[in-house]
């Protein structure tokens, strides 16, 4: 998987979170460490409204550090990005406050898949009456 790959995906698991409940600014840089994939991107929420830029943000709020597969997993909601820090799978620099705000973004987005899921279901079982 080459690095535009791996952004895009990324991008796409994070876009569509409803993050208007947040009204503070946020940003975060992620660095990838992988020959392939590697990279830095970053995710920032302003006025409301979340952006994923494949960019480094020198006015970060916390740049997060890990493995392709750690933050595939952290962002699909099967690893808790803080058992990830103090398991040493993800690193993180800044303001840790701010950081642990990822979180929400996170959770966001898995309850919209959630909803979606379960209106698709509603869909299905409409269709087959």
């Amino acid at each position: 998987m080459t690095y535009a790959d791996f952004f895009y995906d990324m991008k796409g698991r994070f876009m569509g979170a409803d993050v208007s409940d947040i009204h503070e600014h946020l940003a975060f840089e992620f660095n990838i460490e992988d020959e392939e994939a590697g990279g830095a991107f970053y995710v920032e929420v302003k006025d409301g409204t979340l952006y994923v830029e494949p960019y480094e943000y020198y006015d970060r709020d916390a740049k997060f550090i890990c493995t392709p597969d750690v933050l595939v997993k952290i962002a699909t909601g099967e690893m808790d990005p803080v058992w990830a820090f103090t398991t040493q799978k993800l690193k993180v620099e800044g303001n840790i406050d701010k950081a642990l705000r990822l979180k929400e973004i996170i959770d966001a987005k898995q309850r919209e898949i959630k909803e979606a899921a379960k209106k698709e279901g509603k869909k299905e079982k409409k269709a087959k009456k």
